[in-house]
């Protein structure tokens, strides 16, 4: 009850803003190994590993879209979203896989 106050007061959660991204057209990328992509991965998601990304940058500014990234657990994504806002791309770090694709439905 509290919570579900404090989310109307601040304009919502995480959660919802990632849903909101993405139902305007944001993109997934996926910054795991394409091992561990092969294992699962959420509809429609592109990978890029990590350390090929700034291969990729160019590619994905031209797109023009926000893009979420997911990983594993987060902390990669992190640096993803990171180094794409660095090249001037909208970015969000979206966490971990498995939590994003319940999120996004």
């Amino acid at each position: 009850m509290i919570l579900d106050f404090l989310k109307k007061l601040l304009g919502g959660g995480a959660s919802e803003k990632i849903k909101e991204l993405y139902d305007n057209g944001a993109i997934i990328v996926d910054v795991r190994t394409p091992s561990e992509f092969s294992m699962g991965h959420i509809k429609n998601s592109t990978n890029i590993p990590l350390h090929e990304l700034s291969k990729s940058l160019g590619k994905l500014k031209k797109q023009d879209k926000v893009v979420i990234t997911c990983c594993q657990s987060g902390r990669r994504s992190g640096m993803a979203a990171q180094q794409m806002k660095a090249a001037g791309i909208q970015a969000v770090n979206g966490g971990g896989w498995a939590s994003l694709r319940r999120i996004i439905g």
